[in-house]
């Protein structure tokens, strides 16, 4: 079986692959103080509450945007698995298509596996919308090359400014608005207004924009966790997949048993 970890700036996603299968998939808060010695007691009891035995896990690959995080993820894979872990974008995991940007090498880890994996399983022209900490937009030729894209804060990160910001805002969860209306009674549901609808406004501008410019037929293909949650209220998306991150680990760790 094959581990594979995303590093995010909040969490971390540990997902367990047999073949294109995923048979487990756990999350962590990112911590880059966080030892070897603790991602083990925490993943072997996950492990074990699924039945499987640490000995299944052949092949170790991560992606990080957290550099701090990878000397304590290298302990974890040669200590407890005894596995030489891949970390995608270096040696045999490179990054293997064309990086089309003034400076490729700033690429971040979770955007090019995003790139590698909507080209292997949707094709095309694309936009991939990835909500995370900050919500990014990559556009991807049908050749797979990425060609530039856009980063934006985060709608939990817009909120958490507002409500930083401000004395007598309180802090509310985000969810769809209740209804149509885009004119709140209170407070609370101005908020919830201002923050939601202004991102799907925010979201549905920008992909405009971008597919004017790229001129041809596009897929939108969306990742993240509030990728459904928009889905219910707007019809840019063509494909959502929560996964789409760490299916690219997976592809690329395959391309390298290949070689």
């Amino acid at each position: 079986m094959l581990l594979a970890v995303d590093v995010g700036n909040t969490n971390i996603v540990f997902a367990l692959f047999d073949g294109s299968e995923i048979r487990g998939r756990w999350r962590i808060a990112s911590d880059p103080r966080r030892t070897g010695d603790e991602y083990a007691t925490w993943l072997t009891q996950l492990l074990a509450m699924e039945g499987i035995e640490r000995s299944a896990i052949k092949r170790i690959i991560y992606s990080s945007v957290v550099p701090r995080a990878e000397h304590n993820l290298s302990v974890l894979a040669k200590k407890y698995f005894d596995i030489d872990p891949l970390f995608a974008g270096q040696g045999e995991v490179a990054w293997d298509f064309e990086i089309d940007v003034e400076q490729p090498h700033t690429l971040g880890a979770d955007r090019a596996l995003n790139c590698i994996a909507a080209h292997e399983l949707v094709g095309g022209d694309m936009i991939v919308v990835d909500f995370g900490t900050a919500t990014k937009f990559e556009a991807i030729d049908y050749n797979g090359a990425y060609k530039g894209g856009i980063i934006a804060p985060g709608i939990n990160l817009s909120l958490d400014a507002l409500v930083g910001k401000t004395a007598k805002l309180p802090r509310i969860a985000i969810r769809a608005p209740k209804g149509s209306s885009v004119i709140g009674r209170n407070t609370e549901e101005q908020m919830l207004i201002g923050v939601f609808w202004g991102y799907v406004a925010m979201m549905e501008g920008l992909i405009d924009r971008m597919k004017a410019q790229i001129g041809r037929p596009v897929k939108v293909v969306a990742t993240g966790g509030l990728a459904i949650l928009f889905d219910e209220k707007t019809d840019i998306f063509d494909v959502i997949d929560a996964d789409l991150t760490i299916r690219g680990l997976q592809i690329l760790a395959d391309r390298a048993g290949t070689q």
